[in-house]
């Protein structure tokens, strides 16, 4: 494992359809190497003065922290919420293998 830069950052999105076109603009853009679409969640929240219950579609987004700033902008400007959840979550270890190609990627332009 090696010690890196890797955040992995969490988004949810009302249903599949936002969600896969939103993972497919985060890794088009190069914002992400690689974004997973998790099964629908029931996510209980408060909003709006009231706690709420929705199912939505759980996106986790592996990057670097050095393209965070973008991709929450990113995400602000192509998400349908008015606050969309972006929640980083630093990788504490990485496979060597796993880091060059998120690293391969991400420096593409």
């Amino acid at each position: 494992m090696a010690k890196s830069k890797a955040i992995v950052v969490q988004t949810t999105a009302p249903n599949l359809e936002e969600a896969e076109i939103l993972a497919r603009k985060i890794v088009k853009a190069r914002l992400a190497a690689c974004v997973q679409i998790l099964p629908p969640v029931t996510s209980i929240y408060f909003w709006e003065n009231e706690i709420q219950k929705e199912s939505e579609y759980l996106l986790l987004i592996k990057t670097l922290s050095a393209k965070f700033s973008e991709l929450k902008e990113f995400i602000h400007a192509n998400h349908s919420y008015e606050v969309p959840e972006i929640v980083a979550l630093q990788a504490s270890d990485v496979a060597e293998d796993y880091l060059a190609w998120m690293k391969g990627y991400l420096s593409k332009k």
